[in-house]
């Protein structure tokens, strides 16, 4: 038996109530979805319509199983019209967003190579420090930095990052290095808000996870001038591992604490949850992802 035209002639049988309606939605003949109901029937084990000379109605077994029918034919559909889409070069519009300098060091260069692969398409790159709406703001692809919480949204994680204490050379040997979590008791901190909005910082000793006040000498809401101030040797501060990779391998900058430090921070390629996204989304998804997973974000 082909299964899958079973499934059909039988969805087909319920959604026109009538076996001589599908044979003619199906283009047979009556007797050919007798024979296909039956065999069905036969196959399964159970009655899934009882029919009369003018009606027919569901059975249990044959409620639940349409249901199951027309969600297997859905998902055959979708499988085939993505294979499909895939044949179709890219093109017309892609709206991409992302945070701002880890758009700039990282997601720029994969639309960039993108737009090279594909002619036909025009992009839009959005980089903000600030949660983006991607179906509030009609956008098609988001890079996510955090955790996640709409269940709208399809996310595919591409790595994670450090959450890491750093300071100048400088500024370590004016005041020392800080062994522990609470050594930042006698230290100054530069405060970056987009990473820490409150005045304390987050460490785990051991199994547990404590929250430390910093006496902030400078607070900025903007990465370049708190690394900036780091690097002058206004204080510690603390950063994404990926917002001071840099620095750190210039010198300019060193690890503290690095025993402490909490959960690392996901980062994940969005798009917004449909059955059946662009080929154009698809395939820079699909790109996105695997550049990115390839990338080592320190």
């Amino acid at each position: 038996m082909d299964k899958q035209h079973a499934m059909t002639t039988f969805v087909r049988i319920v959604e026109t109530g009538s076996l001589t309606r599908a044979a003619e939605a199906l283009a047979t003949s009556l007797p050919s979805v007798v024979r296909m109901l039956a065999a069905l029937e036969r196959e399964l084990g159970v009655r899934l319509l009882n029919r009369t000379t003018r009606r027919i109605h569901l059975t249990d077994e044959g409620a639940q199983y349409v249901e199951r029918c027309r969600a297997i034919l859905a998902a055959v559909r979708d499988a085939e019209a993505a294979l499909a889409s895939r044949q179709v070069e890219p093109q017309g519009r892609l709206a991409v967003t992302a945070p701002v300098l880890f758009g700039r060091r990282y997601v720029a260069p994969v639309v960039n190579t993108f737009l090279g692969r594909y002619p036909a398409v025009n992009a839009e790159l959005l980089l903000l420090d600030r949660p983006v709406g991607i179906i509030e703001e009609g956008l098609d692809v988001g890079v996510r930095i955090g955790a996640l919480v709409d269940s709208s949204l399809v996310a595919i994680p591409v790595g994670t990052l450090r959450r890491v204490v750093c300071a100048s050379p400088r500024y370590l040997d004016d005041h020392g290095v800080p062994r522990t979590p609470e050594d930042l008791r006698d230290h100054l901190c530069v405060r970056f808000t987009a990473l820490t909005p409150g005045h304390e910082w987050r460490f785990r000793i051991g199994r547990r996870t404590i929250a430390l006040p910093v006496a902030a000498r400078l607070v900025c809401n903007q990465v370049d001038a708190a690394i900036a101030g780091c690097v002058d040797g206004v204080g510690l501060s603390r950063f994404l591992s990926y917002q001071v990779a840099a620095a750190v391998a210039e010198g300019k900058l060193r690890y503290v604490l690095e025993d402490f430090e909490v959960d690392p921070v996901p980062v994940h390629v969005i798009y917004p949850h449909a059955r059946l996204p662009s080929g154009t989304v698809r395939t820079f998804v699909d790109l996105a992802v695997s550049s990115l997973r390839a990338t080592n974000f320190v």
